[in-house]
């Protein structure tokens, strides 16, 4: 019904496991929000990723996609409009700000609405995510099958491992809280996954300029 078979299946969430366990923007933030405020927020971020790294995929699916690809003026203004979001994202970690400091999460540790949208809007302008689903899951697509049958199936394949691999990073960061109570241990690993999230989004304009 699918159109393709299970060693196809399989091959491809291979391949996506192969490269959700590259550094990327979603990895970096969820392992700052988590390891500062808790599982809860990271799960609730999580979330908020999957359902991005979904709609991306149903719009390829769609063409919508390969439409934004196509116009040099939608692609550019979403590729750097993700770009800044993640370098406020990255600020905010490095200041440490309210819903990011160990100290001072307490009382947002219900607010997890906020940490869902954050995780959603990184992904919707997350132009790695638009890439792969132009460049990589075409490949797995059997031509003379339905083709929009098949796009979705393989998009929801690629969003349950996403979202294994990120709810894995989750508890990793969570569990690493304790050691992280101490304030200058917790300041040099937040601001050092800041940088990364900063030196990821910079990757990320050179990789997906046109």
């Amino acid at each position: 019904m699918t159109g393709f078979s299970l060693e196809t299946a399989l091959t491809f969430a291979v391949t996506s496991l192969v490269i959700e366990l590259t550094p990327g923007p979603n990895m970096a933030y969820l392992a700052i929000l988590s390891a500062s405020v808790g599982r809860r927020a990271g799960f609730a971020a999580t979330l908020g990723v999957a359902l991005g790294l979904l709609a991306v995929g149903l719009g390829a699916a769609l063409g919508l996609t390969a439409l934004i690809s196509s116009s040099n003026v939608l692609y550019q203004t979403l590729r750097w409009a993700g770009a800044l979001y993640l370098f406020w994202l990255a600020w905010e970690g490095w200041r440490g700000e309210t819903e990011t400091s160990p100290g001072k999460a307490a009382g947002e540790g219900d607010d997890r609405t906020r940490y869902f949208m954050r995780g959603l809007i990184t992904n919707l302008l997350n132009p790695k995510a638009g890439l792969f689903y132009v460049a990589v899951l075409p490949t797995f697509v059997d031509e003379t099958q339905p083709v929009i049958g098949q796009a979705t199936t393989l998009s929801l394949i690629y969003v349950t491992v996403a979202t294994l691999v990120h709810g894995t990073i989750v508890l990793l960061a969570d569990a690493a809280r304790p050691w992280l109570e101490d304030e200058r241990r917790s300041t040099f690993v937040r601001r050092a996954l800041s940088l990364l999230l900063v030196g990821i989004a910079i990757w990320l304009l050179f990789a997906t300029r046109h």
